[in-house]
C-alpha cells in the first residue's frame, strides 16, 4: 500500500525568530555547520530552487530568512510581493535541502544573521561578497561567504513584468 502525500510530508520547519534562535543552537552544539541564504522568494523559480540547492551542499543545516510582505513591498514596491509570505514560507519549507525557515521583518537580515552565528552566508551572483549583509561578521567569526552564480533566464521581477505586459492574467 501506498503512503499518502500527509505521511510522507516532512515535519514543518517553520520558526518564528525566538525558536530558530534556539534551534541553532542546538545545532551548533552539535557541531552542524550552519548556512544562511535570504531573500524575497516571491513565486519560487528554477534561479532559487538552484541557489537552495547549491547553498545545501556548503553545510549541514540550511536556514532561510524570508523577507517578511512588509518589508518586501519595502524593497520591490506596492504591488509586491505576488504570494503572502506564509505560502513563501511554506514553499521555501518543502524543499529538501531547507532545515529551516524564519520570516523577519527588517529590511535586512543584519540581526538575524548575529544571533543564528552561521558559518557560511550565501547569496546569488548579483552580489559581491563585500556587499552581502552579515558578511563581514561571518568572516570575523572564521565562517566564510558564498557566492553562487545566478541561473540565466530567471527572475522574479522580469516575470512579473512580462505577465503584466503580455497580459498573462
Amino acid at each position: 500500500m501506498a503512503l499518502s502525500n500527509l505521511q510522507i510530508k516532512k515535519k514543518q520547519m517553520i520558526f518564528t525568530r525566538d525558536e530558530i534562535i534556539e534551534k541553532a543552537k542546538e545545532w551548533h552544539e552539535e557541531s552542524k555547520t550552519i548556512v544562511f541564504t535570504n531573500g524575497c522568494f516571491d513565486l519560487l523559480h528554477q534561479g532559487h530552487i538552484d541557489l537552495l540547492n547549491k547553498a545545501g551542499t556548503f553545510g549541514d543545516i540550511l536556514i532561510v530568512g524570508l523577507n517578511s510582505d512588509r518589508s518586501v513591498k519595502k524593497l520591490k514596491g506596492e504591488n509586491r510581493p505576488i504570494e503572502p509570505e506564509i505560502i513563501r514560507a511554506q514553499t521555501l519549507d518543502s524543499q529538501n535541502n531547507v532545515s529551516g525557515v524564519c520570516i523577519f521583518d527588517d529590511e535586512t537580515p543584519h540581526s538575524l544573521i548575529l544571533d543564528l552565528h552561521p558559518k557560511i552566508l550565501v547569496k546569488g551572483g548579483d552580489y559581491h561578497p563585500n556587499e552581502v549583509v552579515g558578511g563581514s561578521e561571518v568572516i570575523q567569526w572564521g565562517g566564510r561567504v558564498e557566492i553562487v552564480s545566478l541561473t540565466p533566464g530567471f527572475s522574479t521581477t522580469e516575470m512579473v513584468q512580462k505577465i503584466r505586459r503580455e497580459g498573462l492574467v
